[in-house]
């Protein structure tokens, strides 16, 4: 397909990532970002000629043979030339939208041939990177405020986030999709990606990133409350910068690695546990441990967090039976954070049950031995 890339004067697409009102699409960094990109403008030009045609047609036929003109009213019908073109032309330019479109969309879906495999795994409200090859795993939590400040110092508001996804430029990236909770999608337009993620089905995707730089997208699905809150960053990086990345990040891995037989005190466990409430649950039980009436029960003087301690873990490690809003954390979180975050919630907001959850218990719970 030739090229046309061309900033057209037509508002088509606020896209994330802009800052201020822009015309047309981002600009495009991988091949199949730009075929989509030149099948809209394909489009976009056949739909203006097709305009232009029809209605100038249309003004002279009025105006030409407008009855104060002293023009008379004819009808014809059978005209085997005129139902031959009105039949033929609809033809040809269906034909010449097809081809390309089937191209870009089997493109989109020809996942062979990668060179590496990142699982995506979409939760409320945050995404989980899996390097499969790698054996590097890590959570993208949103970092900039929520307080409608458009822009703040940490990056543009509301995309930015504490890990981004972080692949060599001039490799193709498999993307496996599948979500934990509700239905998500992964969609970053400049990369031309977007695939819904489902929770207990395995989707696919790809791209291949030809220029360093960092490239911004959004959950596209609406999820929940949070759904505007879980941002995409992808950080496309040189071959050697990646595999610099790649090997700090597993040593940081490495080090990350708490012995579950460690025995913490309680002032350990309540900072410990304020860090994990504040980057899982805050959002669904608020700072002041109050909840969202009607939706998500308040934590504070609760039965839940003052006196049933295996249920507590048994919720916070499994998710609500009666509630699907409650998540299973057991496959998020490690021992540890468990641990923390139930003893914060058992002695936090005035709870002060003195309650100290280890992570050998949540070890054990892991086995049904609560």
């Amino acid at each position: 397909m030739l090229p046309l890339r061309l900033a057209l004067p037509v508002p088509i697409l606020f896209c994330a990532g802009v800052h201020a009102a822009e015309y047309n699409f981002q600009t495009p960094v991988t091949s199949v970002a730009r075929s989509i990109y030149d099948l809209h403008t394909l489009l976009l030009y056949i739909t203006i000629t097709i305009v232009v045609i029809v209605f100038g047609v249309m003004f002279y036929a009025i105006i030409r043979h407008r009855k104060t003109a002293g023009r008379t009213a004819k009808q014809f019908h059978e005209n085997t030339t005129v139902e031959i073109v009105w039949t033929a032309i609809p033809l040809l330019i269906l034909v010449g939208m097809a081809w390309p479109a089937t191209q870009a969309v089997l493109a989109q879906k020809s996942t062979r041939g990668e060179d590496m495999t990142v699982k995506v795994t979409g939760y409320q409200w945050k995404w989980q990177y899996d390097y499969l090859d790698e054996g590097v795993a890590f959570m993208s939590h949103l970092t900039t405020p929520r307080d409608g400040t458009l822009k703040t110092a940490g990056g543009p508001y509301l995309l930015e986030v504490d890990e981004a996804l972080v692949v060599p430029t001039g490799k193709k990236v498999r993307l496996i999709l599948t979500a934990n909770d509700v239905i998500h999608s992964w969609w970053v337009p400049a990369l031309g990606v977007k695939q819904d993620a489902i929770p207990g089905y395995v989707r696919d995707t790809w791209f291949k990133v030809d220029t360093p730089g960092i490239y911004r997208g959004q959950c596209a699905e609406l999820c929940g409350k949070d759904h505007g809150f879980m941002p995409i960053v992808v950080d496309a990086r040189t071959p050697e910068e990646y595999q610099k990345w790649l090997a700090a990040k597993k040593v940081a891995a490495a080090a990350r690695v708490e012995d579950p037989n460690k025995v913490w005190k309680l002032p350990e466990l309540m900072a410990r546990g304020e860090k994990v409430y504040l980057q899982n649950c805050v959002a669904c039980h608020q700072v002041n441990g109050g909840g969202v009436p009607g939706a998500f029960p308040a934590l504070a003087g609760s039965k839940i967090t003052t006196t049933d301690k295996p249920g507590h873990i048994d919720i916070v490690l499994n998710g609500s039976r009666k509630n699907a809003a409650m998540a299973a954390w057991g496959k998020q979180l490690s021992d540890t954070e468990l641990a923390a975050v139930i003893s914060y919630g058992r002695n936090a907001w005035g709870n002060n049950t003195g309650d100290i959850v280890q992570p050998k218990e949540i070890k054990a719970a892991r086995g049904g031995k609560v």
